[in-house]
């Protein structure tokens, strides 16, 4: 992670569809879950999203998805 702050990167996102990620990443509710991770001051902050929630990401403002929608473009 320190890496991709190296190269200014300054957003990721990491999915956990099988919620299968610990309790400090899923909390207890061991949902699938959309995280997003935003480069502020040098330290990322996380954003999570789940179910029907709407993503919220600086990156790309127009996007209009929830979590389910991105959690399931797999299967």
């Amino acid at each position: 992670v320190e890496d991709y702050a190296a190269f200014g990167i300054g957003e990721y996102w990491i999915t956990d569809d099988a919620a299968l990620g610990g309790v400090q990443f899923l909390d207890r509710t061991k949902q699938p879950t959309l995280s997003i991770y935003q480069l502020v001051d040098g330290i990322y902050e996380v954003c999570r999203f789940r179910g029907n929630d709407t993503i919220i990401s600086p990156t790309f403002p127009n996007l209009q998805l929830t979590a389910n929608q991105v959690l399931r473009a797999g299967q």
